[in-house]
């Protein structure tokens, strides 16, 4: 996929253009503001310079009018503005926010493995945020800023020529430095989404792990590092307050010295009698009108620097590889029986350093293949592979004949269900967790689940039942308990492929015996994979296969392993006596 390169051009096509009539419409309105604006200036020299000395009342009422009028189209321009594309460039930000959830969850499974969820939620939330100094307010006033101040320099240019030039060489430095100082910016706000993402990452890993910070007494070193990531994200702001400082004082200096000058020459050309009073103070109130601007300009300059620094992050993202390529996963499949291959399958986390070295296996429709071995042998990489969660670096893991490597992830998925030793579950109540992977199932559908799973022998004793709020990942349960409704859930799903995944470790002996009826119930028909450290859970399973560094050493039926009296027989039989 190639990168997008962001650009004022850029988003100028993929925000702007999209919403051009309701931009135009902003510069219509600040335009008419301006215009509005510029009355004022006018009616001071006219009060001056004519009604004042020829005390005519009727004039003044007309002009006092006049003020008054323009001052309410100011007003009335400035809500309608403000509603408009505030409101519009808001609707912008959670569209993006809509469009970065959905890219990320298109993502592959190695990309969360080396993301922190926090960072990931900073991404969704707050770079996208920026935008709205591109839809928003900000570009139409940099537009309606620069058309007063054109049209003040023209009127300047006409009260008095020498005056506006002498202005014209301070404003000209201000530009250049303000120009540099943006181009410096850039790079610290982006980082700072970086700096803002992890520091949000950790301080989200903290509060999920409270308990073991709490029970290690680590409340210190947690704080410790929080204070850390806060400091490298204060020095990034210190960083470019410095520039936006320098762009402010910069100005104020720069335009003082310009105000000093038009005190010096305006009071000159008075007491020369080639400038009138009225003259002057009008040429003052229009310098404001154009100086105004400009400076508003410098601070609408560094809120699109951030805006386009924010942007640079989302595109980074949105231009990442998703895992359900629609250009090499062509094969929708539309019914499976569930016969599994896996052909010379070899797998590398990292290059260089293989987990998994040409493994041969096959899973038969409806068989039960447990996956036995001690820890980091590779038994999650081969369930991993046959969810579809990684693709064989060589090799070839193939569904009723098909390449998976080529298959429509949603269409296999529809036919997964997944039981994880430490299974998820939302926070809510135990009814929403069951109905997760099929919100609109029947009720006698999810009381079939309720009964397979064993779920019901403890949500009878619950005042609300099902409707029990379970907290947070399912805190307020016992690991028998969350385990149950895990399965509950698979069963609800009605998969043709389920992998259990270490399903029954967490269990006292009487979870163990309801989820051993429970997983009977659900592996029926069905082609699963287990991951298991108990042994006495996988006697009955069709074919077990032992892993030891990346290579299936045995495999057979528990019978003829024990017969063997091989690694399997040595694992049993070491289990057995604990």
């Amino acid at each position: 996929m190639s990168k997008t390169k962001v650009s004022f051009a850029w988003a100028f096509k993929e925000f702007i253009w999209p919403r051009k009539k309701i931009v135009l419409l902003g510069i219509v309105l600040i335009i008419l503001r301006s215009l509005a604006g510029l009355v004022l200036p006018y009616a001071s020299k006219n009060l001056i310079d004519e009604v004042i000395p020829s005390q005519d009342m009727n004039a003044l009422k007309l002009l006092l009018m006049a003020v008054c009028f323009a001052i309410l189209v100011q007003a009335i321009s400035s809500f309608s503005l403000t509603r408009l594309l505030s409101v519009e460039a808001q609707y912008l930000i959670s569209q993006l926010r809509v469009q970065v959830q959905q890219k990320l969850l298109r993502l592959p499974i190695h990309f969360f493995d080396n993301n922190k969820s926090g960072a990931l939620v900073s991404r969704v939330m707050t770079d996208v945020e920026g935008v709205r100094n591109l839809v928003g307010t900000g570009l139409v006033q940099l537009i309606g800023g620069s058309f007063t101040a054109i049209v003040s320099l023209v009127i300047l240019i006409k009260i008095n020529a020498l005056m506006t030039l002498f202005v014209l060489v301070p404003v000209s430095v201000f530009a250049m430095v303000a120009l540099k100082a943006f181009g410096y910016i850039r790079p610290i706000f982006k980082e700072r989404g970086k700096i803002n993402a992890e520091v949000t990452g950790r301080l989200t890993e903290t509060l999920n792990g409270v308990r073991v910070i709490k029970g290690f007494n680590a409340e210190k070193q947690e704080s410790k590092t929080f204070e850390k990531g806060v400091e490298r994200l204060y020095l990034n702001v210190k960083k470019s307050l410095t520039s936006t400082a320098l762009i402010t004082s910069s100005s104020t200096f720069l335009l003082g010295l310009a105000s000093a000058g038009i005190m010096g020459i305006g009071g000159y050309f008075i007491m020369d009698n080639s400038m009138t009073y009225g003259e002057f103070i009008s040429f003052t109130l229009f310098l404001g009108f154009m100086i105004a601007p400009i400076v508003q300009m410098s601070n609408i300059g560094s809120q699109l620097t951030e805006a386009m620094a924010g942007l640079d992050r989302t595109q980074e993202l949105m231009d990442m590889p998703e895992e359900d390529s629609s250009e090499t996963r062509t094969v929708v499949l539309k019914t499976i029986d569930g016969e599994m291959k896996f052909k010379d399958v070899s797998f590398s986390y990292e290059e260089g350093k293989e987990v998994l070295h040409t493994i041969s296996f096959e899973a038969p429709k409806g068989s039960v293949t447990a996956l036995v071995g001690s820890s980091g042998s590779g038994k999650s990489t081969i369930a991993g592979l046959a969810a579809t969660f990684l693709n064989p670096t060589k090799g070839s893991v193939t569904l009723d004949g098909i390449d998976l490597a080529t298959v429509n992830l949603s269409s296999f998925r529809k036919n997964l269900a997944v039981v994880l030793q430490d299974d998820f579950l939302y926070e809510g109540t135990i009814r929403e967790n069951i109905l997760f992977p099929r919100p609109n199932a029947s009720e006698k559908e999810l009381q079939i689940a309720v009964k397979g799973a064993y779920v019901d022998e403890f949500t009878d004793r619950f005042e609300l039942g099902l409707d029990t709020v379970i907290g947070e990942r399912g805190v307020k349960l016992s690991g028998g308990q969350r385990q149950r409704i895990s399965i509950a859930r698979a069963i609800l799903a009605n998969p043709k492929i389920i992998i259990l995944d270490e399903a029954t470790s967490n269990l006292d002996t009487e979870s163990e015996s309801f989820i051993q009826k429970s997983l009977q119930e659900l592996v029926k028909d069905r082609t699963t994979f287990v991951i298991a450290h108990r042994l006495s859970t996988i006697q009955k399973a069709d074919q077990i296969l032992v892993i030891e560094e990346g290579v299936i050493v045995e495999r057979g039926k528990h019978d003829e392993l024990i017969a063997k009296k091989g690694r399997y027989f040595d694992l049993f039989t070491y289990q057995s006596r604990i």
